[in-house]
């Protein structure tokens, strides 16, 4: 089954049910070949869902990597995803970013607005994700970061002044249907299909999030 959030055609993002984070942790390394590491977890301590990092302050609860060396622990094999996952059936499924994909990250006001103008220029879109701190995340083909500050000045917008963020090698972003905490979960604005599993180049999508984080700051 599958919920939408009302506001733009283009936003139809499915809520997952009925699949366990490991069995949708192994469908992602499966069906769409991406790396995948199980971050921290929430756990119920007196009625409250805290990170299992014990940070009573956690900014990103039970979302964010359990370990240092997260880097090393990413796999993109469905088998050992499943033993990862079988440790802690409840860790949050995080995707490392400058592998087979980068994300450009923008403020969800942005990123909406950005999303009519790319389905009116019938740009074709990667998966898009919209997370509970109200940023969304575009999947680009790997190397954006190098191409990004260029492109943006090119357009004629000094970088500094936008909200708008590559995340490459060493950054990772977290993948439905994560929960932050007693924020809510992850979910897909433009959920992956067979129709965007070739990714776009960020050169194909930086003029309208450019636009739409410009709009943003001058308001």
């Amino acid at each position: 089954m599958e919920e939408t959030i009302a506001g733009t055609e283009t936003a139809q993002i499915p809520k997952q049910r009925g699949e366990s984070l490991q069995d949708i942790a192994v469908r992602y390394a499966e069906e769409r070949h991406w790396d995948v590491f199980p971050g921290t977890w929430l756990e119920a301590a007196d009625g409250v869902q805290r990170c299992s990092c014990g940070e009573a302050s956690c900014a990103v609860p039970g979302a964010h990597p359990a370990r240092e060396d997260w880097a090393t622990q990413a796999t993109g094999s469905a088998t050992v995803a499943r033993r990862l996952w079988s440790k802690q059936q409840s860790a949050s499924i995080l995707l490392p970013t400058g592998r087979t994909f980068d994300a450009i990250d923008v403020p969800e006001t942005s990123g909406f607005l950005a999303l009519a103008r790319m389905t009116r220029m019938e740009l074709t879109l990667g998966p898009v994700t919209c997370t509970p701190d109200r940023r969304m995340q575009f999947f680009v083909l790997p190397g954006a970061g190098a191409k990004v500050p260029d492109l943006v000045r090119k357009l004629g917008w000094p970088l500094a002044s936008l909200d708008l963020n590559v995340l490459g090698e060493g950054a990772y972003v977290a993948a439905p249907p994560t929960r932050f905490g007693a924020r809510g979960a992850v979910q897909w604005a433009c959920r992956p299909t067979p129709a965007n599993r070739w990714l776009p180049d960020a050169e194909e999508l930086i003029s309208p999030l450019a636009y739409a984080c410009g709009r943003d700051a001058r308001r």
